[in-house]
């Protein structure tokens, strides 16, 4: 797989995930949020596991211990980036959250080089800024009084910066990108389930209301989008995946303004228009380089 297609993967990724923000925001009218998580990476691990069970069979290498303890640590991230998520939205409003989840794009390369000593192409660092700028602008330009849920959204951003960075190490060393994702899914939903069963109603008319939001969620924006960005990240960076998962923020404004009849007004598209200039800045400025390097 080259680059560019892996680059794409990311995009479909972000995608998904922006049609998703809707029903992850309205099934917590019915349901808690534990639940939530639980069952929708639950419906994620089942959908995604017979593509994990042909592709271990496909593969003759087998995974060590260590590489278990690495997808499980990476399934621990995933929570904890979720349960942040989640819970946050409670008591912040969607524009806070949208830019402070975004704070993941700048955090991916500078946790690369405190955690690993990972110096990035340079071109990525401006490209990161002009990103969360984007995603600022594309938020309205708030996220300016930081209550608890803002706090948990920052924790959030830096949990899936880890999970993003985590990711790209072990998926390019594995190469078992969907028995990783499966992995994740599992460790999500067996902590969020048993969270749920200790401090939240289970209430089965409740889970029959929010079962449209909790499908979606689980099958396309859960088990496709996160498996797509496993996959993606075998084929590129960490920082450069991180600023393509970023559409997140632009595709959810388009499918607002398609299903919600709302619309974007110029600060909005302004930041859409700087998002897709760091996407590309960090596939167009490399590929410059390394034609005028090559003999």
């Amino acid at each position: 797989m080259t680059r560019l297609q892996a680059n794409i993967l990311l995009l479909t990724a972000g995608a998904m995930w922006g049609m998703g923000f809707v029903a992850q925001s309205t099934a917590m009218q019915a349901i808690g949020p534990f639940l939530f998580i639980g069952l929708r990476f639950a419906i994620a691990c089942l959908s995604m596991l017979p593509f994990a069970l042909r592709e271990g069979a496909r593969t003759p290498v087998r995974l060590r211990a260590s590489d278990w303890r690495s997808f499980a640590l990476i399934g621990l991230l995933l929570f904890a980036g979720m349960a942040a998520q989640q819970v946050g939205l409670l008591t912040t409003t969607v524009t806070n959250a949208g830019f402070l989840t975004g704070l993941y794009v700048v955090m991916v390369p500078f946790f690369g080089v405190l955690l690993f000593r990972q110096w990035p192409h340079r071109i990525v660092w401006p490209a990161a800024l002009c990103a969360l700028a984007g995603i600022w602008l594309l938020s309205g330009g708030g996220a300016t009084a930081l209550v608890a849920g803002d706090w948990l959204t920052i924790l959030c951003a830096a949990f899936w910066a880890l999970q993003v960075i985590y990711i790209a190490r072990a998926a390019s060393r594995t190469g078992r990108p969907v028995t990783l994702a499966v992995a994740q899914f599992a460790v999500t939903a067996l902590i969020a389930l048993l969270i749920a069963l200790a401090v939240e109603p289970i209430d089965p008319a409740a889970i029959r209301a929010a079962l449209p939001e909790i499908l979606y969620a689980g099958i396309f924006s859960g088990g496709i989008a996160f498996t797509l960005q496993v996959v993606g990240q075998r084929h590129t960076t960490a920082p450069q995946a991180a600023i393509f998962l970023s559409t997140e923020a632009v595709f959810a404004a388009l499918f607002g303004a398609i299903f919600l009849g709302e619309r974007l007004p110029p600060t909005g598209l302004a930041g859409c228009v700087l998002i897709f200039s760091a996407i590309l800045l960090v596939e167009v400025v490399p590929a410059l380089r390394s034609r005028r390097t090559a003999p």
